[in-house]
């Protein structure tokens, strides 16, 4: 058999190139060629001193047109929506062109040719290229397999979803496979009627609609079948769905205290913390705070009493909070960026404020690190409501209105961490099920696991399936 060469498409937001490059190393350690293609000016962000020290992964960056990075316009601005489409159009047009070129190079220079092309959502185009040059490809879903199924059945009838929101009598949706959901419970693209929600919307029902003219339309999950069975199930009608994850960085799925292996200042710190005492707080790479917010976060853990680590990316940010940070800093550490991974690894870490991004949320799952969920957008609602409803590993905050904004008090932000942190019962079962799912999601990737298993299995098909 030939050797395989994957090409790896991402699309340009963090929150799809980690778990492609999480993929990228799984497929490494089978003995396949991968190459991982993004944006320039994402790519110049990735952090490539691990990646790059992994024998058989290369990169094929790609300009968008947009090298110093596409700046998205204010929603509310007049242009908004046509020079957001117009980036959209700009990376299919670049995109196309050169990795056709790319992966017709690589044929006529004699190197390994490309076997499979994978590529996350928004990018329908590549896709169509793969079928064009009679290459198998698949879909990699970067969010929850629950979220595929929601997405599928608003986009397969309007009476699942659509008809449901509109109704005066009951807004409440029953969908297969998932449990019941209210309006706040669905990703933010499918209720949002401006900014960028409209136009999200409109390029996942065109990897849908194309990725059903295949003859075998496949997606990947970064999931694994013990975890989300039934919302697996109900889309095989449909499509050849696959769990292969979960992917999460090494230290999370090799962990035996771990955190003694690092030596840098946080780790130090957390070091001289007891056992799960201490909050960690991120809100990702793309949510931003309101002021308002950022200080009723700052007042409910300095009301906590807990140590805490919050992870504040941009100095602006942290200006927010500039008030606070004295007393903040006598009983936690604010710093501007850290190794998720790491930090969930330690003993010392007890909960986890979260604006449950999956990647995050799937993270807290492998470390066994309950979590406070602070949902923001995207598909944030509905993994904030598995976390809290169906798995039982964290809870989610409630929100108020206050003049326009829903904000989450500091005694609603206290309320939550002692409730996953304390002694009451609801924290007995949190941390039970923590523990729990991150054992069970740990077997998924082991050899003979249900993930490993159906991965080999992939690569076995796409071995015996040829390509001109």
């Amino acid at each position: 058999m030939a050797q395989h060469h994957f090409l790896l498409i991402a699309f340009p937001a963090l929150g799809h190139i980690n778990p492609v490059l999480q993929f990228a190393h799984r497929l490494i350690r089978t003995g396949i060629l991968v190459t991982v293609s993004t944006t320039l000016h994402m790519h110049s962000r990735m952090d490539k001193m691990t990646s790059a020290t992994i024998p058989g992964l290369s990169f094929a960056p790609f300009s968008d047109g947009y090298d110093d990075g596409y700046k998205y316009r204010d929603s509310s601005s007049d242009d908004f929506q046509a020079s957001t489409e117009k980036y959209f159009s700009e990376l299919r047009r670049f995109g196309t062109e050169s990795l056709a070129n790319l992966i017709s190079s690589v044929k006529q220079n004699g190197a390994h040719p490309f076997t499979c092309i994978v590529h996350t959502m928004l990018l329908s185009w590549a896709t169509e290229l793969a079928r064009k040059l009679h290459l198998p490809s698949a879909l990699l879903w970067v969010q929850p397999a629950a979220v595929f199924a929601i997405f599928h059945y608003y986009f397969k009838d309007d009476s699942f979803i659509k008809n449901k929101l509109s109704s005066v009598s009951s807004n409440s949706i029953e969908l297969p496979g998932l449990p019941l959901l209210e309006p706040q419970d669905l990703p933010s693209f499918v209720t949002s009627v401006s900014g960028v929600g409209p136009i999200i919307l409109r390029s996942l029902a065109e990897d849908l609609r194309v990725l059903q003219q295949e003859p075998n339309p496949t997606v990947l999950f970064n999931t694994f079948e013990e975890l989300e069975a039934d919302a697996l199930r109900v889309v095989r009608d449909t499509f050849r769905t696959i769990a292969i994850g979960p992917f999460v960085p090494s230290i999370l799925l090799d962990r035996e205290n771990n955190s003694s292996d690092s030596c840098n200042d946080n780790m130090e710190w957390l070091s001289t913390k007891t056992e799960s005492s201490v909050i960690y707080i991120s809100f990702g790479s793309l949510s931003v705070l309101s002021k308002r917010q950022m200080e009723e976060m700052a007042r409910g853990l300095i009301d906590s009493g807990r140590p805490f680590l919050w992870s504040i990316r941009e100095e602006k940010e942290q200006e927010k909070v500039g008030e606070y940070m004295e007393e903040m800093e006598e009983k936690g550490r604010i710093v501007k960026w850290c190794k998720q991974g790491e930090i969930l690894s330690h003993k010392s870490v007890g909960c986890f404020v979260s604006h449950c991004g999956w990647n995050s949320s799937l993270e807290s799952l492998v470390a066994g690190v309950p979590v406070v969920g602070i949902p923001q957008w995207a598909d944030q609602a509905t993994n904030a409501k598995l976390i809290g409803e169906v798995w039982k590993t964290g809870v989610r905050v409630t929100t108020e209105e206050d003049d326009g904004e829903r904000i989450v008090r500091e005694d609603e932000i206290r309320r939550c961490v002692e409730e996953v942190m304390g002694d009451g019962e609801r924290g007995k079962e949190v941390r039970k099920n923590a523990a729990k799912w991150r054992e069970v999601s740990k077997e998924a990737v082991q050899v003979g696991g249900s993930s490993d298993a159906s991965l080999r299995a992939l690569l076995d098909q796409i071995g015996a399936t040829p390509t001109n």
